[in-house]
């Protein structure tokens, strides 16, 4: 669930850049005080996102009380044509607040859309599938959120919120053994580590290092079908990721292999936005 007063923010900024000093156009053909009744209808298949996201659109755009007289919710099926939401107020602000509102609702209803096709085709193999943190600046916590209405996981929302060794901090110390000790001497010993390994001798380092998590980064099939075998074969309990060109076409192969996670950053950065519209009603 969305918490709006960490949003609110985000909302007027981007009310803020959409409308500038007004809308020019409305506020010369439309009187202030005419009321307005709209409706946003879906013009493709998919699952909703963000629908309370752009309620709080309207509400602060407008300075006398705003009416949802239908709602659908999030995860709820989108059926081309059909209405997601009704709104009765100012015709002046509902105009105002059309494009921001119709930009965060196609937005995530993309994301949450792209996910749950990765969700479905995976679901036989028991495996979740995770977001990362290649997410549009300021927009991780919602974006995240269509990411988890479309049935994923979601990976680290910040540099603090979780261990992961990269091929960086492996290069910084030079080699996983060092970087995994120098992070047992620096940080709580009830976080899990993760350390990402893009070679099988890099997965037996993991291995000997007593890692929690190992991630197999841009791995081809066949690495990924050794490495898995190397890691149960080894402990049964390290959790296996797979991260890095990870796609529709190739998610099933991933997921048969037996790991237990994968990361895909298409599903934030490459979604495409649904296609949705807003058109003015009869009062």
């Amino acid at each position: 669930m969305l918490d709006l007063a960490l949003i609110r923010p985000l909302i007027q900024s981007a009310l803020k850049e959409d409308i500038g000093r007004g809308d020019i156009t409305s506020q010369a053909i439309i009187f202030p005080s005419s009321c307005g009744k709209a409706e946003i209808v879906a013009e493709e298949k998919g699952i909703l996102a963000g629908v309370e996201l752009a309620k709080e659109v309207f509400r602060l755009i407008s300075s006398e009380k705003v009416e949802f007289s239908y709602s659908l919710k999030d995860r709820d099926i989108l059926v081309k044509g059909e209405p997601i939401l009704i709104i009765k107020s100012e015709a002046l602000n509902i105009l105002k607040g059309e494009r921001t509102a119709l930009n965060f609702l196609s937005r995530l209803s993309g994301i949450a859309t792209l996910t749950k096709k990765y969700v479905d085709l995976t679901h036989p193999f028991k495996v979740k599938i995770l977001d990362t943190r290649k997410t549009t600046p300021n927009l991780r916590l919602l974006e995240k959120h269509a990411v988890k209405i479309g049935g994923g996981f979601n990976h680290r929302f910040a540099l603090d919120d979780g261990i992961l060794i990269k091929d960086n901090h492996i290069k910084a110390c030079g080699g996983v053994k060092e970087a995994v000790a120098r992070v047992r001497r620096s940080l709580s010993p009830f976080k899990k580590i993760e350390v990402e390994a893009a070679r099988l001798s890099q997965v037996e380092e993991a291995l000997a290092a007593k890692a929690d998590i190992i991630m197999l980064d841009n791995m081809s099939m066949e690495e990924i079908k050794e490495a898995v075998k190397l890691i149960r074969e080894s402990n049964e309990g390290t959790l296996i990721e797979v991260s890095g060109g990870v796609n529709l076409a190739s998610v099933v192969e991933i997921a048969r292999t037996k790991v237990d996670l994968i990361s895909v950053g298409q599903l934030t950065h490459s979604a495409r936005s649904l296609k949705m519209s807003l058109n003015l009603m009869e009062s």
